[in-house]
């Protein structure tokens, strides 16, 4: 038999605790990971797996040796428990869960712009855009490509990297267990490390710079990254300033260096507190100035136009809470979130609305009954009122159909480790993982590289072009009817239709393309399985 107990906070004044050790006496220990709720309630379940058909009974005990004070923040108290005294279904494991993570960081490896690493794992790419820069002739270099083209769109990128680093913090073992702790340090870094480049923070003339490359221009051109040159292939920045604001892209990106900041405490303290330093200034020029990026930047509107700011800096305050325990950025949330009217079940968590994920870090903060309700009607209705295909996607757009899914497996898998609904938002995460991996009717994977039979001609300029760089690449190679000649290894494709129809068509950027944002909220769910699984197998 092995036990796994979890903590399941109620609705109310409650804990919020992690696994700090286990005992070999069957004991577990516990702390908590929000210290100034008073009165402390907390509740558990047990995840048991068995053999035989009779289910294991016994008793549970909690020790508390001390009680947090209403007005002061307390050292954690431990609470321990014993043995079983339920059961519920367990997940097990249908893929190589590590694999796919581990295919997904390379993923992001071969989106890298700019002068790469001596550890590059990506043998067909290489240098490219060194010559990125800004109005002024600021460096601008590096940062991810958003997509199967060669542009910097930073909203949707420090989205993905938000996204990346909150599922980094919440299952970093999962990290340490697939072996990759420090790919995935590495692969945080580099858009972290371009933000602080496009972050300008001069007091009488702040610019935020949101984008490299003209999209019109880029999408004309077919070819490698790498032969690229300020001749062939001009790449203009695009900036938001107090004139022409962009609070949406600002307070992401601040969201973004306040997650990566959390992320490096433990492993580079001076970089930690620079990434800090960052989303502080940025926050606040993002919420002084106010103003869609979309609007200062016509050539954005016609790729990520934004809907609006109001989700992106409530996300940022509650992330800065998050990484300076200062209340003041809670209050500012929390105000922000009432002030907006974002007590709501959002549509879908995406590089554009961030809803889901701000309610389930207000949750996380403060256990209000409010956040959990909105999070809960949220993944209720994807549960059962989203449109499923026959193989049982949860599928809501035509555009990048499994990113969504994703996503919402996401805010599925940590509602569950918040306690809300733990097995039914657990199974319909990996549910969704799983469809993507190959269980579905095709046996399928459409990660690229995962499995036997995935997709071959991702719609992606870079893996579409020869192996030798001495040869030509262009829109012949784009129309050619033969397999990428370099494998996108754990990029995760656009997806198929409400009846499952997916085609490997290399034209078709609604299926096939990939992004850096149709993976995040997949990696993080893939590290959420594996954590839980850990804690199953004892």
């Amino acid at each position: 038999m092995t036990l796994y107990p979890l903590i399941t906070p109620i609705i109310g004044p409650h804990w919020i605790a992690a696994i700090s050790s286990a005992a070999a006496d069957g004991s577990w220990y516990y702390v908590n990971t929000i210290y100034n709720m008073y009165p402390p309630v907390m509740s558990y379940t047990f995840q048991v797996t068995y053999a035989g058909q009779t289910p294991p009974t016994g008793s549970c005990y909690s020790s508390l040796p001390g009680v947090p004070q209403t007005s002061t923040t307390s050292a954690p108290s431990s609470t321990k428990s014993s043995a079983p005294i339920t059961s519920t279904a367990a997940i097990n494991a249908s893929f190589n869960y590590s694999d796919a993570l581990t295919k997904s960081i390379l993923f992001y490896a071969a989106q890298r712009s700019g002068k790469l690493p001596t550890n590059n794992p990506i043998s067909w790419r290489g240098d490219s855009a060194i010559y990125d820069a800004g109005n002024n002739g600021e460096d601008l270099t590096g940062g991810w490509y958003d997509a199967g083209d060669h542009v910097k769109f930073n909203l949707p990128i420090s989205s993905a990297t938000t996204l990346l680093a909150i599922g980094f913090i919440q299952w970093k073992q999962a990290y340490t267990a697939a072996g990759q702790l420090g790919n995935m340090y590495d692969s945080l870094k580099w858009p972290l490390d371009y933000f602080l480049k496009c972050w300008r923070p001069d007091p009488n003339n702040p610019i935020y710079y949101a984008q490299v490359a003209d999209g019109d221009i880029d999408h004309a051109w077919w070819g490698r990254p790498e032969d690229m040159t300020s001749s062939n292939m001009p790449r203009p920045a695009y900036k938001v300033t107090k004139n022409q604001p962009g609070s949406d892209v600002a307070g992401e990106t601040s969201a973004a260096l306040a997650a990566g900041s959390i992320a490096f405490r433990d492993k580079d303290l001076q970089y930690s507190n620079t990434l800090l330093n960052a989303a502080k200034t940025l926050y606040l020029f993002a919420d002084t100035y106010r103003g869609k990026y979309s609007d200062a930047i016509q050539d954005a509107a016609q790729f990520y136009s934004s809907s609006g700011y109001n989700d992106e800096l409530t996300l940022a305050a509650v992330m800065l809470y998050k990484a300076t325990g200062d209340q003041s950025y809670l209050t500012d949330a929390e105000n922000k979130y009432n002030q907006f009217g974002l007590n709501y079940a959002a549509w879908a968590q995406s590089w554009d609305e961030k809803l889901p994920v701000v309610q389930l870090l207000l949750y996380q903060a403060t256990g209000k009954q409010m956040y959990a309700e909105s999070i809960e009607n949220y993944l209720r209705t994807w549960r059962n009122d989203v449109t499923k295909t026959p193989g049982g996607l949860a599928w809501i757009s035509q555009w990048g159909s499994l990113r969504y899914a994703a996503n919402t497996a996401f805010v599925a898998m940590m509602a569950a480790d918040l306690g809300l609904n733990p097995s039914i938002n657990r199974q319909f995460a990996k549910s969704q993982i799983d469809y993507m991996l190959g269980k579905n009717s095709r046996s399928f994977s459409y990660l690229v590289g995962f499995g036997n039979n995935f997709p071959r001609k991702a719609h992606h300029k870079a893996s579409s072009c020869p192996v030798d760089k001495n040869q030509p690449c262009g829109w012949n190679e784009f129309n050619s009817p033969n397999d990428n000649p370099n494998v996108l290894v754990g990029a995760l494709v656009g997806g198929p239709d409400a009846y499952d129809n997916y085609a490997d068509v290399r034209a078709d950027y609604i299926k096939n393309e990939v992004t850096c944002d149709y993976n995040a909220g997949f990696q993080g769910v893939l590290a959420g399985i594996i954590d839980y699984m850990m804690g199953q197998s004892g």
